[in-house]
């Protein structure tokens, strides 16, 4: 049998269709088929390899004869869901001039909606010859005649009309509104890897995260949205497999349209349908699924990374490149897709509607997404109304979901916090580094502090945003936990391989006078004080708050900021260690938060009588007392009566990040304290009866946030916020 048996299948094709882009299962002139469309405005000649059940032997090859607006189309009759194929696209091999064509390679097709193969070595694939001489490029390397198809993996067709339905048919989401909403990011295999009710067989997988033992964990924690990392299918880099590491967070992504097969349970021929049962299931228990999305570069890396898919088919359309043929990094990560560009847009545009229609899922989180309004015209500037952000925006089946940036990357005027446009919310890192440094002693003022309780108005308070534009975090995947924000000065990030010059320096942890693990019930006590205070802090925040999984009972990576790749112990959640008592607090936090509006008001506070400072005195601080780098320690009472809501109760919250008791005037009247940081307590409504009555003062201790609450029924004569 020869290598290429062509035996029961068909070497040509009709010019087909080159819409849509794919491979689609149709009809045409009354046959039935499959319809193949490949974007290369470079390419001379593009093949499709057609591949046996098992995507080992190839059985054909069809050239793509027709090309319509820079897509090579072409229809084969007979053809039908589940056949496998790869693509080989012919060309220069001219890399000084951006192009990369070799069809001695077999690649990848952008657009696989399935793929099936090994994953473990592909980023070590290349597409040239070792260098001439030390001194020369890749950009001097000649073209690698040697061919790959036995190590890629293979795409599957899919029919995409089955695929949609079958997403029609799941639960459809809960659209969670936007102020009761409380995100919660979480590594699918970290968060049920080590967890001891869940099924052995489901734990790290899709339907590890929907088992009866995590679904009762949200319901008791009382999130709404979990916010997965990325669930795309993924590879290690180079780098990490030489050091025997791989890339757990999945930021390296290859199959944009493909849940990742390392997290099913199943093989992967239905791995769809795990993640599917997944979404289903969090729909039917009222809960919304984020993904975690990675367009801003792709698994082929630097220009010695591995010829897998884009670059193979056209890498001066895909990607960023400047005048030498070498790719723009505002990724970090070797490269950057060319997001202005219209074959990018469209495809982008594609994938996310994909998961929408076909998985069901509610939401995007835009990994670097200062990459999605980079225009050329602007010498890759950022601008809000680029073409990609302008596409998203006017998509009616994206208008229905939550869209989430992490507005930052590292190219030239990469930090873009505040300037994404109305609809979009952002991760606010301002917020997270404010609410540390206030809490554990780095210098924040209470000016500083109480802008991002109020909803960050300086950055988002524009073009008609609310302070729900605003994503709260005090701790992501990318950085310390919570716990170890709190036991560590310093990162401790040794086991990653890089001598511990990666992650973070800049932490503005604290550790309590021990680093690390400590008997001392001291620095225990001290270090779950400033736990809580910051949990509080979150939960009593107007913006949307993102907790950590893990982060709501005390998990630790051993002081680990970046932790990107330790798929171990390091990064799996060990919830035999959980801290019962801080699970309850938190939980009763988000129960608090999500029965008062003050606690998460939706909108800024214009009427000075809604919300009202005060020093501990009870004075109003003037100018230069907001910004006194000393004093660390307020008040504010929240009433939304005198806007016209109908609240049951007034507010005064009490914030205090000293090392010593201080006293705090109360306005006059009763008072009855439901919430206090340092002694874990956060009353439900139903218990305030029995809570502390205070009038004249109450006293504060040590690193604390208290909540005092008083009818606003019957009125005072006076009001008693004056």
């Amino acid at each position: 049998m020869s290598q290429r048996e062509t035996t029961n299948q068909p070497t040509s094709c009709a010019p087909g269709q080159p819409r849509p882009i794919g491979a689609s299962c149709m009809t045409l002139d009354g046959m039935v088929g499959v319809n193949f469309a490949v974007y290369s405005q470079h390419a001379e000649r593009i093949d499709v390899c057609l591949y046996d059940e098992k995507g080992k032997r190839e059985t054909a090859r069809i050239t793509l004869s027709t090309q319509t607006d820079d897509v090579w189309h072409g229809f084969v009759a007979g053809l039908s869901a589940g056949q496998f194929y790869g693509l080989r696209a012919h060309g220069p091999y001219q890399p000084k001039d951006g192009q990369r064509f070799n069809p001695a390679k077999l690649l990848i097709d952008p657009y696989a909606r399935a793929l099936c193969g090994d994953l473990a070595n592909l980023s070590l694939e290349r597409d040239y010859l070792d260098v001439p001489s030390p001194d020369a490029t890749v950009l001097d390397a000649l073209p690698d005649p040697s061919d790959n198809a036995a190590r890629i993996p293979k795409a599957r067709v899919l029919n995409w009309s089955q695929e949609r339905q079958a997403g029609a048919r799941m639960a459809k989401g809960p659209r969670i509104p936007l102020d009761t909403t409380v995100l919660y990011e979480a590594h699918v295999k970290g968060l049920t890897q080590c967890h001891p009710d869940v099924p052995e067989p489901l734990r790290g997988t899709y339907a590890g995260l929907v088992s009866p033992p995590m679904l009762a964990h949200y319901r008791k924690l009382g999130i709404t949205t979990l916010c997965l990392l990325p669930v795309h299918l993924h590879i290690t880099e180079a780098h990490l497999l030489k050091k025997d590491l791989c890339n757990y967070w999945g930021y390296n992504t290859l199959g944009f349209f493909v849940p990742h097969p390392g997290y099913a349970s199943t093989d992967c021929a239905d791995v769809g349908e795990e993640f599917r049962f997944m979404v289903d299931q969090l729909h039917h228990n009222g809960l919304e699924v984020v993904l975690d999305v990675v367009f801003n570069h792709s698994a082929e890396s630097d220009t010695f990374g591995p010829t897998l898919s884009w670059r193979g088919l056209d890498n001066a359309s895909w990607y960023a490149l400047d005048t030498a043929g070498q790719y723009i990094n505002h990724s970090g990560c070797g490269n950057s897709f060319n997001l202005a560009h219209p074959c990018a847009i469209q495809w982008v545009m594609d994938c996310l509607r994909w998961w929408v229609e076909v998985y069901g899922v509610d939401g995007f989180r835009f990994d670097l997404a200062t990459a999605l309004g980079r225009d050329p015209v602007l010498a890759q500037g950022f601008h809000p109304h680029s073409a990609l952000l302008s596409a998203i925006a006017q998509d009616p089946v994206l208008a229905q979901v939550k869209l989430i940036a992490e507005p930052w990357d590292i190219g030239p005027g990469g930090y873009q916090l505040g300037h994404f446009p109305a609809g979009w919310h952002e991760w606010n890192d301002r917020y997270r580094d404010t609410t540390r440094a206030f809490w554990l002693g780095h210098g924040a003022t209470r000016g500083d502090f109480v802008r991002r309780l109020t909803g960050s108005g300086d950055l988002f308070q524009h073009e008609g945003r609310s302070p729900l534009a605003s994503i709260n975090l005090v701790a992501t995947h990318d950085g310390m936990t919570l716990a170890d924000l709190t036991a560590y000065c310093h990162k401790h990030n040794a086991t990653n391989g890089e001598d511990n010059r990666d992650g973070h320096n800049h932490n503005l942890s604290a550790n309590g006078g021990v680093e690390g693990p400590s008997a001392d019930p001291e620095v225990n006590a001290l270090r779950g004080k400033w736990r809580r205070a910051l949990l509080c802090t979150l939960f009593v925040s107007q913006g949307v708050p993102q907790l950590l999984a893990g982060d709501e009972w005390g998990n630790s990576q051993g002081g680990n900021n970046n932790a990107y790749c330790q798929d171990n112990a390091t990064s799996w959640l060990d919830w035999n260690a959980a801290d019962q008592g801080l699970l309850g607090f938190c939980s009763q936090l988000i129960a608090l938060r999500q029965s008062h509006a003050a606690l998460r008001h939706a909108h800024w506070f214009s009427d000075d009588k809604a919300i009202v400072w005060r020093s501990p005195s009870g004075h109003a601080l003037s100018a230069t007392e907001w910004e006194d780098p000393q004093a660390c320690s307020f008040a504010c009472v929240i009433d939304l009566s005198v806007t016209g809501v109908s609240v049951s109760h007034r507010w005064l919250l009490a914030f205090h990040a000293g090392v010593q008791e201080v006293s705090f005037a109360l306005p006059p009247g009763p008072w009855r304290q439901v919430l206090d940081s340092a002694h874990a307590v956060a009353l439900p409504q139903s218990n305030w009866e029995q809570a502390p009555c205070y009038s004249g003062t109450v006293v504060a201790p040590a690193h604390c946030v208290q909540g005092l609450v008083q009818a606003t029924s019957p009125a005072p004569t006076n009001h008693p916020l004056q």
